[in-house]
């Protein structure tokens, strides 16, 4: 066993991942300290509530209400940030890079916004700023990204990476029950926040996609140039006609090499219902990378939770630990490529990005109607692959003067579709707003 003192740890906040990871390192130190080479102890918490952090870590850890006492401690050599948010986490990770203190941190969204400053600072000081948990929980997502695929050129990336959404999809599908009530289910079974926004927006989904595909790319972090659509107006028609269609819709986070950039954008997807990621049911996450050489590679697991999470956030500790006398030269490279040769491949406006789309369209139930929607459709160079109508007694009971039209089209760019969608739009025999939701085979 190595004769190195602890690695000494600071912990910023012990809410439910802090706890996790406080839990994790204790229960598991003999087998950590086997794989780091060395102990991995927590010496000082940081936390608002003082108390309620003294009862989870006992007598044997300082615990502070104030994280600069912990920045400000120089026997301290890692930092772990587990507050969130944008504001006072950002200060107190510069502050620790500053004090030349490695960071490991859960934070998507501060390095989805922040991320180049960051690792800018980090870079320039020598230390590691470590992430592993900030995408899909307990799934090794960013190591397979940064070390396991370096081989290869990657094409695309598509991940389930917010389980509150799948979660919500899932219960849609199941029970056949509109998004609203069961919204409500979620958040009584505390599957969703109080204020579930950041999740069923899809701006969770998005931080977490402008990470890997900084990653998978190596381009600098653009969250404000990503694409970003909840789940709020899906309906549990449109679940239950992609069915009858043979998918199933699920809320992606999708980054792509293509000819002018990269796209980066997080919508709901319908996906065909025999891909493994359409299976990825509940709260759990998924991701597909597609490498030149490797292929199609799925990773799948919990993607939040105090444990699952706790496991990303030691097994970056871990790494830190093992790396942390090294040159930082010898170093993988934060964003998985060398900081001189990250590329300016711009991130494609959502206009020109090119995929099928799955509509539906609550018409008038009289002759002619679908001539004049398809003839629309093909005055703009969309051709259609399949077309679905419900019977009038199926949408709005016998005797109905309405009907669903289901269309699944053929590839085109998204602003020659939104053209004809404002076209279909204005045809008097369209009687509600075009649902409109992309396809992707993900083959």
């Amino acid at each position: 066993m190595s004769s190195l003192p602890p690695i000494r740890v600071g912990l910023l906040g012990i809410g439910t991942v802090g706890s996790g990871v406080f839990r994790v390192l204790q229960r598991n130190q003999q087998e950590i300290r086997r794989r780091a080479g060395r102990g991995i102890d927590i010496v000082t918490v940081a936390d608002l509530h003082v108390e309620r952090a003294r009862a989870i870590v006992g007598d044997g850890v300082q615990v502070v209400g104030d994280a600069r006492a912990v920045i400000a401690d120089p026997s301290i050599d890692i930092v772990v940030e587990l507050i969130g948010g944008y504001g006072i986490a950002k200060t107190l990770v510069l502050e620790a890079i500053a004090a030349g203190k490695h960071v490991v941190t859960a934070n998507k969204a501060l390095l989805a916004v922040h991320g180049t400053e960051i690792f800018a600072a980090a870079q320039a000081k020598g230390v590691m700023v470590a992430f592993e948990a900030a995408v899909a929980g307990g799934i090794p997502i960013i190591k397979a990204l940064r070390e396991g695929l370096t081989a290869n050129q990657i094409q695309w990336v598509a991940g389930i990476i917010n389980g509150t959404t799948n979660f919500i999809l899932s219960e849609m599908r199941d029970k056949g029950l509109d998004f609203d009530l069961v919204l409500k289910e979620a958040q009584r079974l505390g599957y969703a926040e109080a204020d579930p926004t950041f999740d069923i927006e899809g701006i969770d989904a998005a931080h977490k996609a402008t990470l890997m595909s900084a990653l998978a790319f190596g381009i600098p972090v653009q969250f404000d140039k990503a694409y970003v659509e909840g789940i709020t107006r899906l309906q549990a028609a449109d679940i239950r006609y992609a069915e009858q269609l043979g998918y199933r819709i699920k809320l992606l986070g999708i980054t792509k090499r293509v000819a002018g950039g990269v796209e980066l954008r997080v919508h709901p997807t319908l996906v065909p219902a025999r891909r493994l990621i359409a299976n990825v049911e509940g709260a759990m996450n998924a991701v597909v990378v597609q490498g030149d050489a490797v292929g199609t590679t799925l990773y799948y697991g919990k993607g939040a939770g105090s444990e699952p999470t706790a496991s990303a956030v030691i097994a970056d500790l871990v790494d830190v630990t093992r790396l942390h006398t090294a040159d930082p030269q010898h170093r993988v490279p934060h964003l998985a490529f060398q900081p001189h040769a990250m590329s300016d491949l711009r991130i494609v406006p959502m206009a020109q990005v090119v995929t099928s789309y799955y509509l539906r369209l609550r018409v008038a139930d009289q002759p002619g109607v679908l001539a004049e929607v398809t003839g629309l459709l093909a005055r703009a160079g969309i051709s259609i692959d399949a077309v679905l109508q419900r019977e009038a007694d199926e949408v709005g009971g016998e005797g109905s003067t309405q009907t669903d039209l289901i269309i699944l089209t053929h590839d085109t760019t998204e602003g020659t579709m939104n053209e004809a969608l404002d076209a279909i739009q204005a045809l008097p025999t369209v009687l509600a707003p075009v649902v409109r939701i992309r396809k992707e085979e993900l083959a």
